[in-house]
């Protein structure tokens, strides 16, 4: 029984002689390591940018070979927060389903995708 006890409060006095020295040092464990972030905000807000573009080009390309009208910028944001939505309401049950069916499609440009098809 001694030796469990002693083996714990040298394991708790480890941590705390760590914890000690963490709170006493001057700068943060990025400087301590000397690690800097390998892109900033502006880069990966580019980078999402140009993703997107290429999503859109894709689906264009794809669409274009089944005859179907092409999608903008604006079509795909539309859709995402058409997602968004179905997403906040929480709902999956048939009536739910049933009506978001129905709004998708009556909203303009979905009679031209359901007759290419």
């Amino acid at each position: 029984m001694d030796y469990i006890l002693i083996t714990l409060g040298m394991v708790a006095f480890i941590v705390g002689v760590l914890v000690l020295l963490a709170r006493a040092y001057p700068g943060n464990g990025s400087d301590l390591v000397d690690w800097t972030p390998t892109r900033d905000y502006e880069t990966e807000f580019k980078l999402e940018q140009d993703d997107i573009a290429q999503m859109i080009a894709a689906q264009n390309d794809y669409r274009r070979r089944r005859g179907a009208p092409e999608l903008t910028e604006q079509d795909a944001e539309r859709m995402g927060r058409e997602d968004q939505q179905v997403r906040s309401r929480g709902r999956f049950d048939p009536e739910s389903l049933a009506e978001l069916d129905r709004e998708l499609r009556e909203s303009p440009g979905a009679d031209d995708e359901d007759a290419n098809g």
